[in-house]
């Protein structure tokens, strides 16, 4: 081949380094708040022995984090195109740190919920947020990897709490401190960074980007024009099935193996671990491919092999080990590829650019709130069926995974074309 027919091919989009900087502070929303879910997951039984909690009030202690990031998203990721995204950027993300801090502190079950609403809030708030300020700092042809690398901070996030977890699994009460005081650390080490961050917007094509520093009311009439209401209710769909089951995993899993499965705490935690590893590599590896055709052929496969991990556990009913460890290591590996990573991508790519942080907190909200209401009976229905949680949440990941087929052909396909990504929004404009 010759060198001219070498040096005649595209170049690949290369990310820059203020690039890749972005999506780390802004991947600090995924990391926050995944280290929140699991971090309450890893204290319910601590909290339980010392706040003499039942198993009612370790539900509505869930259940009120859940609901608290339902209400953040929403309200969050409206404030965000309707005042600006970076000033709630700089703002939420040391609110957090308040919220964790009253659970490294709480005297009472009073100050436990109020840190979990608070931190929840603030979470909430961010992750649309985040979300929408790497779209608007970032091209197109780069945005797969971006988008998939603040998903890989919430792996991080997982593995960082599960790890302190479990290395302080023997000190009793201290342990669930511990874990909190790290995510207010982290809050606060994140919203310095952030505010001295210094950004330009990238222009869009066929975008006019007019709600980068604030969209008109009249804006929101267009999300029930239907190139903007089929692509809400697809992603929403698709994000509310698979997080009913991602979501009683995280703040449930540990409690379940100790109360069902009769692990020790220690034994419990380690199970978490042990998979982590697996799933951190996968995350990063989905971060390359995730701007290829690669993203949805992978997306295929691992959508049914996480329906098989949930199966193998949800049949013996979790007490025996060794298929709890198969479901673990499964879960980790697929869940990548067949997830919450999509989702975040297809958010970005299915919407016009100023109605980006209002849809997906609307998505994210809502379905945080019905994970909420979940959340109210997982740890009742766990004491009478462990066996029933894991059938439901089984059929709840082959409902997303239907639904995310639907996604891949219709709405978010990558790699047919330069703009496929982005063909949703494209048409919303042109359609309103």
């Amino acid at each position: 081949m010759s060198n001219d027919a070498i040096s005649s091919r595209p170049a690949k989009p290369r990310v820059t380094r203020s690039q890749w900087r972005l999506a780390v502070l802004s991947g600090m929303a995924s990391y926050l708040d995944s280290g929140i879910i699991v971090s309450s997951g890893l204290s319910l039984g601590l909290w339980q022995s010392r706040f003499h909690l039942s198993s009612w009030g370790l539900g509505a202690l869930s259940a009120a984090l859940t609901f608290s990031i339902a209400a953040g998203s929403l309200v969050g990721g409206r404030l965000a195109d309707r005042f600006g995204r970076r000033r709630v950027y700089g703002i939420d993300i040391v609110v957090y740190a308040v919220g964790a801090a009253l659970l490294v502190f709480a005297p009472t079950t009073t100050f436990l919920f109020a840190g979990m609403i608070i931190g929840g809030l603030a979470a909430g708030a961010d992750l649309p947020t985040s979300l929408a300020m790497v779209s608007e700092h970032s091209p197109r042809s780069v945005r797969g990897r971006l988008i998939g690398a603040t998903q890989t901070m919430w792996v991080v996030g997982i593995t960082a709490a599960i790890v302190i977890g479990f290395g302080t699994s023997t000190l009793g009460y201290l342990s669930a401190q511990l874990l909190f005081a790290h995510l207010a650390v982290v809050a606060l080490v994140g919203w310095v960074l952030r505010n001295r961050m210094r950004l330009s917007p990238v222009p869009e094509e066929g975008e006019h980007g007019g709600g980068r520093e604030g969209v008109d009311a009249r804006a929101l009439r267009r999300l029930g024009a239907k190139p903007v209401l089929v692509p809400l209710l697809a992603t929403g769909g698709f994000y509310l099935a698979w997080n009913l089951a991602a979501n009683t995993m995280g703040q449930y899993g540990t409690y379940f193996l100790t109360t069902v499965s009769g692990a020790s705490q220690t034994l419990a935690t380690g199970m978490s671990l042990a998979g982590l590893p697996i799933g951190l590599v996968c995350s990063l590896a989905f971060v390359r491919l995730a701007d290829t055709p690669w993203r949805d052929r992978l997306f295929y496969v691992c959508a049914a092999l996480q329906v098989l991990a949930f199966a193998v556990a949800a049949a013996t009913g979790g007490a025996v080990i060794a298929a709890m460890v198969f479901f673990l290591l499964l879960y980790n590996v697929v869940n990548q590829f067949a997830g919450e990573a999509n989702y975040k991508i297809w958010s970005q790519e299915a919407f016009p650019e100023e109605l980006r942080a209002t849809t997906q907190g609307l998505t994210y909200g809502l379905s945080r709130a019905l994970c909420g209401l979940a959340g109210l009976v997982t740890p009742t229905l766990m004491a009478a069926s462990g066996s029933a949680v894991l059938w439901i949440t089984t059929g709840c990941v082959a409902v997303s995974g239907l639904i995310g087929v639907w996604v891949v052909r219709s709405i978010a396909p990558q790699g047919r074309g330069a703009s496929a990504g982005t063909t949703s929004a494209v048409r919303a404009k042109e359609a309103i």
